[in-house]
């Protein structure tokens, strides 16, 4: 074809007919041209393509992240509502309401002494972060739902460590200060192990003479109610938030087919 091609515009050039020879080489770039054109149109495609699965990845990814977010922010609701019920009975017992079962009693201070920190798992969205591929999510309302989500979170968090923060001086700080807390613990551990540890030790009414009698500590239970019932707002929140971004992401999935 390119020796064609050669004795064609040599012959052109011999022959004078430098105005057909002109036409010639100006059709050749033209189609030169085209083919570049046409080749990167593909190529631009093929990008468009790949970056488009890669976003699909991240969509799947985050999807399945907030879904295991969800199953645990049900887990950490059921725990502190009862922790909140918990730290009410504990202060009826404050405001004068008799004791009949100490080790009942003891029970009940069980979950708000051993009280657990939530933890998003958030691994796709820091990946996009830090990798500045966060741009690669091409729907805004996904992308703002994100960020809607991770900074609920970060207020979450915030109001947690204020939550430690009263536990440490309000509830621990008495404790350690006034009982010998080895009954308690012991006591705890047996009925939490249905008696394989721990020891069931005897709680009496002069062992909590004092922890009724002490207004710092009752204070603490007061916070406890204030600061999970705010912890457990913020939460249902979080998952409206995460139930709803499970829906875009669908909605977009399905876009894509």
């Amino acid at each position: 074809m390119i020796v064609f091609i050669r004795k064609l515009r040599k012959q052109l050039v011999t022959e004078n007919k430098f105005s057909k020879y002109l036409l010639y080489a100006l059709g050749e770039i033209v189609l030169v041209v085209i083919g570049i054109l046409v080749a990167l149109y593909i190529n631009n495609l093929n990008d468009v393509r790949r970056e488009r699965e890669r976003e699909l990845t991240y969509l799947e990814n985050i999807k399945a992240d907030l879904r295991l977010n969800i199953a645990e922010m049900d887990k950490f609701l059921e725990v502190r509502t009862n922790n909140i019920q918990s730290a009410k009975q504990i202060l009826e017992h404050f405001d004068g309401k008799p004791i009949d079962d100490y080790t009942a009693f003891n029970q009940l201070g069980g979950g708000i002494y051993n009280w657990q920190k939530y933890y998003m798992s958030n691994n796709t969205f820091q990946e996009l972060v830090n990798s500045g591929n966060l741009a690669s999510i091409s729907n805004a309302r996904i992308k703002n739902q994100l960020l809607d989500i991770e900074a609920l979170y970060k207020k979450m968090k915030s109001e947690e460590d204020h939550y430690r923060f009263d536990t440490e001086q309000l509830i621990y700080s008495p404790l350690y200060e006034m009982m010998d807390l080895n009954p308690m613990v012991q006591n705890l551990e047996f009925s939490a192990s249905n008696g394989q540890a721990g020891n069931d030790a005897v709680l009496t009414e002069q062992y909590f003479a004092d922890y009724l009698k002490n207004i710092k500590l009752k204070n603490g239970f007061v916070m406890t109610v204030l600061e999970l019932n705010t912890m457990n707002d913020q939460m249902r929140q979080l998952k409206a938030q995460s139930e709803a971004l499970i829906v875009s992401i669908d909605d977009e999935m399905r876009s894509a087919d």
